[in-house]
């Protein structure tokens, strides 16, 4: 769950006369008058009860006693004090009364008076109850328990009203009183134990809901108990499953005493999902709050899901309503669990409506179909074009990049490439990062290889960082399918992007370097340097090869289908974020991209690679006499003297052969470095294997 911030409930306050004046809260009676002579009773400090009597109960006889204590206890069961029983409220506990008899009068007679007494005192405590829990602040659960309250205390005050006409027609005695009153004696007593709770605990809404229904369950062996407390139950909960209904019915939170369980941050706004990593949006703008009932618990995930998918087609401005028959209202819950069937089928038809548009009206698949073309290099001879006409823009600093300009050749790539006919391609942007691949790596905080890479490992920034190391392409996304592509999802394609997009500005600078040893081949300069080089480029070309046929062929392609197979599968957009999310983190890890010791050694050769390919230009002619090359050209090739010259010149330049030989040692002591530690990674990582195969072929070819 979630923390969230809320907006304060309003509500109209109660009237100060409401409180002020006894005489309109039924407590006038209690008011302190004149201090009666039972008041130095130990254990007790009197607030307030009415006069006593001229004359003590005992000087009457026993059957007298009798009728005057029937008198009374009629009058002390509705909270009135008669005149040998007198109420007393216990000073520093407002709510607690207790009742006091004259001492002179009958023991039997106190002794069946005292049996009564907790009838009475419960009556007062749910009174009080009833009186203060109906104020607006107390919420809509607890005004729902009060009016049902309410109800009860009229079928009682019909008991007593019956009770005293008895009396009246000299039909009722003591032992009479006591027989009628034990039906309601165990009820009332259970009422005012849950009273009492949550009196002292101030419950509202859900622990209120809770506190009956555990009292209910508590009391599973008294029958009449338990179905009155589920009665009362039911009738607070009445307003409780009304606020229920209109969130998985109408995705509404019409809650306006805070007492459900699902809490809006209306801070938090749809847009923010394209510039926010952690998504908060989707995650906290509606999110569940402790106290959630325990009969809603158990599918307290699936009630805040119905109403956050109802929510986004209302924000999509596509206004739907789960349809209601009188059989899906949810004003009931019980041993059925047919409230439970209700909100089921409200989820399912949310769930289902959110997905079809999604999929259809705004084409979710066709939009992660083409950021596979563009960011994950599916359809590559755009990017071919972009880098042949931005080389000079890329090769500069990042701080000299103009982002402007790389758009705008980004544009002409794409329209004058086979990605012209995608409609999608305007939604395509280039951007330069501030740091290099790993470096962004170790920034990520929820990237479980981001401690080791910021903490485990030694980064080796570039010197001097160019826009071929830091250039990424970024996609628009519009809401509702930012749901799914969120800005941390676009974040981990644009990871993936930059170390593709790295690796082939490596083969193609080999690739450069292998023409221009392709260019001498007429000379036939076997046993060289010129030939050491040309094998040690043609090492590095299978080397990055390899790479790049295991990160698309065995890494993105299959995981690609296996994702699209289950988007076809999947039941709600939860499960499309779900397997998305699975899919770029699995294709992350299999990238090496999560994979730090691995990553920093693939880095390292990868700038070797290029440090060879750019020395390779001046390890030729520093070889060879270049004019006699354009020489070559015009068909001297015959010409015998040519290989013996390029000989003689490789003979005084030696510098030409030992930096061969470095570049060959280094670069075959780090591939040979990196063997072991794929083959060791494979155990955990099975798919390093294919890739430990391709480095450990290219390290033999050597």
């Amino acid at each position: 769950m979630e923390p969230t911030t809320t907006t304060t409930s309003s509500f109209p306050s109660t009237p100060r006369w409401n409180i002020d004046r006894p005489f309109l809260t039924g407590r006038f009676h209690q008011e302190a008058k004149v201090t009666s002579r039972f008041t130095e009773a130990k254990g007790f400090s009197v607030d307030s009860f009415s006069a006593g009597p001229d004359k003590a109960i005992g000087c009457f006889d026993a059957a007298v006693q009798e009728l005057i204590v029937i008198d009374d206890l009629l009058s002390a069961m509705v909270g009135i004090e008669g005149r040998y029983i007198l109420i007393k409220r216990v000073r520093g506990k407002e709510d607690n009364v207790t009742f006091q008899v004259d001492p002179s009068m009958d023991l039997a007679l106190q002794e069946l008076a005292k049996k009564i007494f907790p009838l009475c005192e419960s009556f007062m405590m749910i009174n009080q109850f009833v009186e203060s829990r109906s104020q607006f602040k107390n919420g809509l659960v607890n005004h729902a328990f009060a009016a049902a309250l309410r109800a009860l205390l009229l079928d009682y005050q019909a008991m007593v009203a019956q009770l005293e006409h008895q009396f009246q027609l000299g039909r009722l005695s003591m032992q009479g009183l006591w027989f009628y009153c034990q039906p309601m004696m165990g009820s009332m007593q259970a009422l005012s134990t849950v009273i009492q709770k949550a009196s002292t605990n101030n419950f509202a809404g859900s622990a209120v809901l809770n506190l009956l229904q555990s009292q209910a369950k508590a009391m599973a062996g008294d029958n009449a108990v338990r179905s009155l407390l589920e009665k009362m139950t039911q009738c607070a909960s009445n307003a409780y499953l009304g606020i229920l209904e209109r969130w998985v019915y109408e995705g509404v939170i019409d809650d306006p005493y805070g007492e459900f369980f699902i809490a809006e941050n209306k801070s938090l706004q749809k847009e923010s999902l394209t510039l926010d990593y952690d998504a908060k949006f989707w995650r906290q703008r509606y999110s569940l709050k402790d106290g959630i009932p325990s009969f809603l618990a158990n599918i307290a995930g699936k009630i805040l899901t119905t109403g956050k998918y109802l929510n986004v087609m209302r924000e999509c401005g596509h206004h739907v309503q789960v349809p209601v028959s009188e059989n899906s209202k949810l004003m009931i819950f019980g041993s059925n669990h047919h409230y439970l069937e209700c909100i089921k089928a409200a989820y399912d038809f949310a769930s289902s409506e959110l997905l079809n548009l999604i999929k259809e009206k705004y084409d979710l698949i066709g939009k992660l179909r083409s950021i596979k073309h563009y960011l994950l290099l599916d359809q590559g001879d755009f990017l071919v074009h972009f880098m042949d006409i931005s080389r000079d823009e890329l090769t500069k600093k990042i701080d000299e990049i103009s982002v402007e300009k790389l758009q705008s050749l980004l544009d002409l790539a794409l329209r004058t490439t086979a990605a012209a006919a995608d409609p999608c391609n305007e939604d395509l942007t280039c951007c330069v990062e501030r740091s290099s691949l790993l470096k962004r790596l170790g920034a990520l905080k929820d990237l479980e290889a981001s401690r080791t890479f910021s903490d485990g490992i030694d980064l080796e920034e570039p010197v001097s960082v160019t826009g071929l190391e830091t250039f990424s392409l970024s996609y628009k996304v519009q809401w509702p399918l930012s749901i799914v592509i969120s800005r941390k999802a676009l974040t981990k394609y644009q990871l993936i992007f930059r170390f593709l997009f790295h690796c082939k500005h490596v083969d193609r600078q080999l690739c450069g370097a292998w023409q221009v040893h392709q260019g001498v081949r007429a000379l036939k300069m076997r046993g060289t340097a010129i030939s050491r080089s040309s094998l040690l480029c043609r090492s590095m070309l299978k080397f990055i090869n390899s790479l790049l046929h295991y990160l698309t062929f065995e890494v993105l392609e299959p995981n690609w289908h296996i994702m699209h197979s289950r988007l076809q599968t999947a039941k709600s957009i939860d499960e499309v974020v779900q397997h998305h999310d699975f899919f770029l983190d699995k294709c992350l890890r299999e990238c090496l991209l999560l994979l730090p010791e691995v990553l920093k050694k693939v880095e390292k050769l990868k700038s070797l690679c290029l440090q060879y390919a750019a020395a390779t230009q001046w390890l030729i002619s520093s070889s060879i006499d270049i004019p006699k090359l354009d020489e070559l050209s015009d068909g001297s090739v015959g010409n015998s003297k040519s290989p013996s010259r390029a000989l003689k010149l490789t003979t005084r330049n030696p510098s030409v052969a030992d930096s061969i030989l470095k570049f060959e040692k280094e670069f075959n002591a780090e591939l040979l470095s990196l063997g072991p530690i794929l083959s060791s990674s494979s155990q955990a990582e099975p798919y390093l294997t294919h890739l430990a195969q391709w480095i450990l072929g290219v390290g033999k070819d050597q």
